[in-house]
């Protein structure tokens, strides 16, 4: 007999949040896998679970999985928590997963709070789909590639950013062309602090301009919006006539001004060119 594992999710920041099947099953399994030990014995301590933990983070996760692995097939039962939320969201734990699949070993999961989905709720955008990118990264190949996908995404993303960065991506935002965006940005979540805040990019850049950024932040950004969706590309501008062009906007429902506004843009002329063009 195998024994299984159980995938908890924790609270955010209000140890109310805390599940009773999340506090039975952290009881009974015979060793919990903590992606910080040292901040998981707080929250064990808090509850009064005196549980042997072992520590399972980025650094590590390769190798302690194999050991996790090793104990399960001798029937040991684990739980794996991370910091806060659900595991594997941003944090640790997919090789162990993966490895569980592989190896035929049962898993349960024991839903939790989670601060993008938190966000989302909170943001007044579009909920029904969502692209969720967790930290955008620090290297300029992840950021510029993650900018894309948001500048192309036509639902709203769900980013997580620390204080410390969080202006810069903000910035990152605004000179990739997003500045116009609707977004949300939430702080502190489920904590005595939370805030959640709204506005366009180039609002919120404006707004952190005279203050300091406190807590772990999570920023939800409005799809594509409906001008950003019927722009013409400029393969297909070549050979397309400047009525033609225009034709297309009004086509999508946009008002003649905005989309003789859209063409000049898309050409690179003025819209005063536009305007000689329609109206000879």
């Amino acid at each position: 007999m195998t024994g299984k594992l159980y995938i908890v999710g924790t609270p955010i920041g209000n140890l109310d949040d805390m599940s009773i099947r999340a506090l039975r099953v952290l009881k009974e399994v015979d060793l919990i896998a903590a992606e910080d030990t040292r901040h998981s014995i707080k929250l064990l301590n808090h509850f009064e679970i005196p549980k042997k933990m072992v520590a399972y983070h980025q650094h590590n996760e390769q190798k302690s999985s194999e050991g996790l692995i090793a104990l399960l097939k001798q029937g040991q039962n684990i739980a794996l928590i991370s910091d806060a939320g659900m595991p594997l969201i941003s944090d640790p734990g997919s090789v162990l997963v993966k490895s569980c699949v592989e190896n035929g070993i049962a898993m349960e999961v024991v839903p939790g709070p989670n601060a993008g989905l938190c966000g989302l709720v909170l943001s007044g955008l579009d909920t029904r789909a969502f692209l969720f990118l967790g930290f955008l990264g620090k290297e300029n190949k992840a950021i510029k590639e993650g900018l894309k996908r948001i500048e192309e995404a036509d639902v709203s993303t769900v980013l997580y950013e620390s204080p410390h960065r969080l202006t810069k991506t903000l910035e990152a935002l605004e000179k990739f062309g997003l500045g116009h965006r609707q977004m949300s940005i939430s702080r502190e979540i489920t904590k005595r602090y939370e805030e959640t805040i709204y506005g366009s990019i180039s609002e919120h850049i404006q707004y952190f301009q005279e203050r300091t950024p406190r807590g772990e932040y999570v920023l939800c950004i409005e799809g594509k919006t409906a001008e950003e969706a019927s722009t013409i590309t400029n393969l297909e501008i070549e050979g397309l006539s400047i009525e033609d062009h225009l034709a297309h906007y009004l086509n999508e429902g946009i008002p003649e001004k905005e989309a003789m506004k859209q063409v000049a843009k898309d050409r690179g002329i003025s819209k005063r060119d536009v305007y000689n063009v329609v109206k000879r």
